[in-house]
């Protein structure tokens, strides 16, 4: 633990934690996250416990929250970035060694979430949502094979000018490498060749690259999505023609996680706020608005019950194997993939 974080006003904040007694720590906290990913009953929640305002502003891609920071002046206090992301925030300087494993509330963290390779013992960060990307289908549309990452790499003719795959760097490359046969960070450039061709002529076929799936889905503005399964099972909770499949090819696991900024103004409200999702009535708040796995130990009991058996939750056993956690890459490698991802938006 870092001397400046036990001040007088921390440990007043950790013993109301415990339960000495009612909560104030008045002020404010400005949470930087992603879009549509913020239950505003958590954040209501948190305002009336502590009498913190809370103001929360969206991203919309991991690379667009780094740039923000790295150019200064943001005025965020709390940022969320995806497990692939953390070390790289760690590494140039911009995230507080809050330690919350020593918060606590900490004792409340899933043990398969304690001691991740993107930060060793969690020292500056706790989960928020994890998950998984794979394929939205409107079986009203087309109701073929929907368990493979052809939907949008090589799509069924229902299904052209109809798709919407995620604008996320990452998750888009991953699923086209494993769909050639390929590794994560490979440097093989006969594989990134074909990658690369692929995605500029799958991309023809698309209709968008957004984050509007969770009303164009089930409105049937789209027919086909590659995203993220909690958005998928809210378009299917509006529209039950909606299906989820889990590419067999392979497909990515994430884990988003809170982390308090370098600079931020707002610290001690930060660190309250950490505390604060790892009760497990408040991560089931987390869960039950996004509809994202959230791995805070005892949650289940306080989310709705249709999360407990959703298919857009529950990996069948044919397709586990085929789920890997995206790692970083290095740098010469991440470069590539900037070079393909960058061809592909013109």
């Amino acid at each position: 633990m870092k001397a400046t974080w036990m001040t007088t006003t921390a440990a007043a904040a950790i013993a109301i934690l415990a339960g000495a007694g009612a909560a104030s720590a008045a002020g404010q906290l400005n949470i930087y996250n992603w879009g549509d990913y913020t239950n505003p009953e958590l954040i209501k929640k948190f305002e009336q416990q502590f009498d913190v305002k809370v103001t929360v502003t969206d991203y919309d891609s991991n690379d667009t929250a780094l740039a923000k920071v790295r150019a200064g002046g943001h005025g965020f206090d709390i940022v969320v970035p995806s497990a692939n992301y953390v070390q790289i925030w760690v590494k140039e300087g911009l995230l507080e060694e809050a330690r919350p494993d020593q918060m606590e509330n900490f004792k409340n963290v899933d043990e398969r979430w304690v001691d991740v390779p993107w930060d060793p013992g969690r020292h500056y960060t706790v989960p928020w949502q994890w998950g998984l990307t794979g394929i939205g289908i409107n079986t009203s549309v087309y109701n073929g094979d929907i368990n493979t990452s052809a939907i949008f790499l090589d799509p069924p003719e229902e299904l052209v000018g109809k798709i919407n795959v995620a604008p996320e760097m990452n998750d888009v490359l991953f699923a086209t490498i494993k769909y050639f046969g390929g590794d994560w960070c490979t440097e093989d450039k006969e594989v990134l060749r074909k990658v690369r061709d692929k995605l500029v002529e799958a991309k023809s076929k698309w209709l968008a690259m957004d984050y509007s799936v969770t009303e164009k889905l089930p409105a049937g503005d789209y027919a086909a999505v590659y995203y993220w399964n909690g958005a998928i099972m809210r378009s299917r909770e509006k529209n039950p023609d909606i299906k989820f499949g889990y590419p067999k090819e392979g497909f990515p696991f994430f884990m988003d996680s809170v982390a308090i900024l370098k600079d931020a103004k707002n610290a001690e409200n930060a660190k309250l706020f950490m505390n604060f999702i790892m009760d497990p009535e408040n991560a089931a708040l987390i869960s039950a608005f996004a509809k994202y796995a959230n791995g805070i130990k005892g949650s289940e009991k306080f989310m709705p019950p249709e999360m407990q058996t959703a298919p857009e939750l529950t990996v069948p056993a044919e397709f586990q194997s085929a789920g890997e956690f995206l790692e970083s890459c290095e740098p010469p490698v991440q470069e590539l993939y900037t070079r393909i991802w960058t061809e592909l938006q013109k």
